[in-house]
């Protein structure tokens, strides 16, 4: 098994009810309970704060930030296990992200020896 990270990105209602968004926490309890149980979800992750900072480059210059279209805004990440990528990827289509228009960046985590 390999790890991956997914990378969650948009998905955003703004305007949604109180209720609205309760349903679509228990959509994604539902699909994480279900990685779980699978063997497949290696850490639930978390979500991320929309506010932040920035350092780049030599100087490291400090920027707030990140200001990205909402659409491509990480929101949040989970690292999962899977055969290889193609599976990774087969086992993010339950993602509840998609009902509300947003995407999962898939990735495989380079390992590393010390």
């Amino acid at each position: 098994m390999a790890e991956f990270v997914y990378l969650y990105r948009g998905g955003m209602q703004p305007g949604s009810s109180p209720e609205q968004m309760q349903q679509q926490m228990q959509k994604w309890v539902a699909w994480m309970k279900e990685l779980g149980e699978k063997g497949h979800l290696k850490s639930p992750g978390h979500p991320l704060e929309r506010s932040g900072k920035t350092v780049k480059g030599r100087d490291r210059t400090v920027t707030d930030g990140p200001f990205a279209e909402a659409k491509d805004l990480v929101g949040g990440y989970s690292l999962v296990e899977a055969k290889d990528l193609n599976h990774a990827v087969e086992l993010s289509r339950g993602c509840p992200i998609f009902s509300v228009d947003g995407s999962v960046e898939v990735r495989p985590i380079m390992q590393m020896s010390m």
